[in-house]
């Protein structure tokens, strides 16, 4: 079966990586933001119909989570309304939706690892806005893949990883929230596991692309968990043992050399943020590791395999086996 698959947000983080892999499942069919926008729902059900993809793969989203918080009807039209669409129509075609949320939709008050089952109480915007979709998408009836992953970072873009390493360029001291604990899983990393797991679904269907017995929500994440100050140091000492001709590197500093010499921590409430963040957000990737066969580095290898990707370009890891 080669499906045609319909990919949103090709240029985003994890949608780039997404338009690199997924041509080697099928054909990929991935519009400009002008021709798809999620918030325009007849552009959607226009494309879908023209498409008739048998596979939709959502990698469009609003992540600004501080910005959700005055600007959360955008937000809610780009994670709920627009991915409700995509799934009715998927329902339509019989298609499969492949869908990404976030560790964000718990509220952090749990002391071990959340499991797919936990009940989900968002305390941001952004947290709710991604739990609607979620439900959206399960209410539809449309046959569907959510992952909910954590902290996602690229060497492009705007995320925690390029920040760190602007701040890096211009201040001598960085002072980095210690409390919050998650788990930062780098956009190559989930794309590669996101295509395994559908090569392998690919590998066994037929006519159709549709696995009754794994549809539903899975944790996906990097293994092990940190903090957000224990993140910078790593990026920093990642940066210092890098050669800084590093093309991406070199743009995310923009040729600037580093001049941070001390990462301390902060506390939330010192740091002031205008926006709740649950305080332990780690989540469990068993259920992903039952089903599909597929566990993800831990944190700070995929941040080391992300600082050597330009010199070891990235390998489609195994599609999982049938049992």
């Amino acid at each position: 079966m080669k499906p045609t698959i319909l990919l949103t947000g090709k240029t985003g983080q994890l949608g780039s990586e997404l338009h690199r892999l997924l041509p080697r499942l099928g054909e990929v069919l991935s519009p400009d933001r002008s021709d798809l926008d999620l918030r325009d729902p007849e552009k959607i059900r226009r494309v879908m119909r023209d498409a008739k993809p048998q596979l939709v793969v959502n990698a469009a989203a609003y992540t600004a989570v501080d910005a959700a918080e005055a600007d959360e009807d955008n937000a809610l039209a780009i994670n709920a309304e627009g991915p409700q669409v995509l799934a009715i129509e998927a329902k339509r075609l019989g298609a499969l939706l492949v869908h990404f949320s976030t560790d964000y939709v718990f509220d952090g008050s749990k002391n071990s690892s959340y499991v797919e089952s936990d009940f989900p109480n968002p305390l941001n915007a952004y947290g709710r806005t991604k739990l609607a979709g979620e439900e959206a998408i399960r209410n539809s009836g449309a046959d569907h893949l959510i992952f909910r992953t954590s902290c996602v970072y690229a060497t492009h873009g705007r995320n925690f990883l390029l920040t760190i390493l602007r701040l890096a360029t211009q201040r001598e001291e960085l002072k980095i929230i210690d409390d919050q604990i998650g788990s930062p899983t780098s956009a190559v990393d989930l794309a590669e596991a996101t295509t395994a797991i559908l090569a392998g679904m690919i590998a066994r269907a037929r006519d159709q692309l549709t696995l009754p017995s794994v549809d539903g929500i899975y944790h996906m994440t990097a293994a092990d968990c940190t903090t957000w100050y224990e993140f910078a140091k790593a990026i920093l000492e990642e940066t210092a043992s890098t050669p800084q001709n590093l093309p991406w590197l070199t743009s995310a500093t923009k040729g600037r050399p580093i001049i941070a010499r001390q990462v301390l921590p902060i506390s939330t409430q010192a740091f002031g943020s205008p926006t709740h963040r649950p305080a332990y957000s780690v989540l469990s990737n068993a259920h992903l590791k039952e089903t599909f066969g597929i566990t993800l580095l831990d944190w700070r290898s995929q941040l080391r395999k992300c600082f050597s990707l330009e010199r070891n370009p990235a390998i489609l890891p195994p599609a999982f086996s049938s049992q």
